[in-house]
């Protein structure tokens, strides 16, 4: 994966994440509180934003360290984590469709998957400094 995507992803990611929390924090409130989805909703959103910036981070470590040819899981652990977790929270919030739950912990496995990668990519290639 190229940084300058990893970068735009997360940067697609990050101006989502604030958009999200703001609508939810005003306009949301009053329903979330209601079906007592708030902390839910929070949470989704927390960890949308944690790894919007972890992606934001990969992408900066694969421009300086363009050596590092394994961070392509990171970059799919982070985006299929946000997609999967934070994405079925938000339509579990929204719509009330309990068994999304179900797939929510899809979503953090892949975020630790994520990290993972992370931790793979920074295995060089033999013979690379």
């Amino acid at each position: 994966m190229k940084p300058t995507t990893i970068i735009q992803t997360a940067a697609i990611f990050g101006a989502i994440a604030v958009g999200i929390g703001a609508f939810g924090a005003h306009s949301l409130k009053p329903m979330l509180e209601a079906s007592g989805r708030l902390e839910t909703f929070e949470t989704a959103v927390k960890y949308h934003f944690y790894h919007s910036l972890a992606l934001f981070g990969l992408g900066m470590l694969a421009m300086i360290k363009p050596e590092w040819k394994k961070l392509n899981l990171g970059y799919w652990g982070f985006t299929f984590g946000i997609l999967i977790f934070s994405g079925s929270l938000y339509v579990l919030c929204l719509s009330g469709i309990t068994w999304l739950g179900a797939i929510t912990p899809l979503g953090g496995v892949a975020f630790i998957l994520g990290w993972l990668g992370l931790f793979w990519g920074s295995f060089t290639s033999p013979g690379s400094k």
